[in-house]
């Protein structure tokens, strides 16, 4: 029976070799990542939110997080129109919530007026190192906004609240998009950003102001879309491989039987 057994060890040898090299395949295009986007605000502030392409328009709550920011000035945590670099973002869907409770926007203030108090949450750290970390829900419209509509641009932001209202030192944007469009790219007055884990074009403010494009800029259909023919193509090669493999040892297989005879 030796001959039986290295019969049996050359014929699934093959076999697994094809089968490893379809299972390395599959796992290299697993599922795709969610696509998160990061911002670097005018005086160095970070601000991250761990996804800002193909929400559910009808409302996801998403992670936003912030770094760097001067704790003498609260701000607004919200999501709302980008009017373009310079202006405050306004309006806002769901509207600015001071309370929280919502989840449509956040409050942040170490400092806040005596009404505040209880309501804001405070930074983490101090002076310039004031740190901070949100849950938001995004939706794509309210009764007053439509953030789907032709020309209308908004951004998961940060901007100082109202006891500062035209101080634009801690306006930080990343743009949203929905229903699995592309990612688009984010900025901040003075800004510079990049997605945080998908490639989209990132964009570099001029003139010490920073910009987030011309406002009609469209977003491309980006890494969500691309991700689905990549990961097709890849899977009917691994099928390929299995198949061509699967022949290959029953062909050895019926030979060497032969052989035996």
């Amino acid at each position: 029976m030796a001959w039986a057994s290295g019969l049996h060890r050359k014929e699934v040898g093959p076999l697994l070799g094809f089968a490893g090299a379809a299972a390395l395949l599959l796992s290299a295009v697993g599922p795709a990542s969610a696509a998160g986007g990061s911002a670097t605000g005018p005086e160095g502030q970070k601000l991250t939110v761990s996804k800002s392409s193909g929400l559910d328009a009808g409302g996801e709550t998403v992670t936003v997080t912030g770094s760097g920011y001067n704790t003498e000035k609260g701000i607004y945590v919200a999501f709302c129109v980008d009017n373009g670099a310079g202006k405050t973002p306004t309006p806002c869907v769901g509207g600015v919530d001071m309370s929280g409770e919502s989840g449509a926007s956040a409050w942040i203030s170490s400092n806040p007026p005596s009404y505040g108090e209880g309501l804001a949450k405070p930074y983490k750290g101090s002076g310039h190192k004031g740190s901070f970390s949100v849950r938001l829900t995004v939706r794509a419209k309210d009764a007053n906004t439509d953030c789907t509509e032709s020309g209308v641009k908004c951004a998961v932001i940060t901007r100082n609240d109202h006891t500062r209202g035209g101080d634009q030192s801690q306006t930080v944007r990343i743009p949203v998009t929905f229903g699995g469009s592309g990612a688009g790219t984010s900025s901040g007055d003075g800004a510079t950003a990049t997605p945080a884990t998908t490639a989209g074009a990132s964009t570099t403010g001029g003139g010490g102001t920073g910009s987030s494009g011309d406002g009609t800029e469209k977003a491309s259909d980006g890494p969500l879309a691309g991700t689905g023919s990549i990961a097709l193509t890849a899977g009917a090669t691994a099928a390929g491989l299995v198949a061509a493999g699967t022949g290959a040892w029953l062909w050895a297989r019926r030979r060497r039987a032969a052989n035996a005879a």
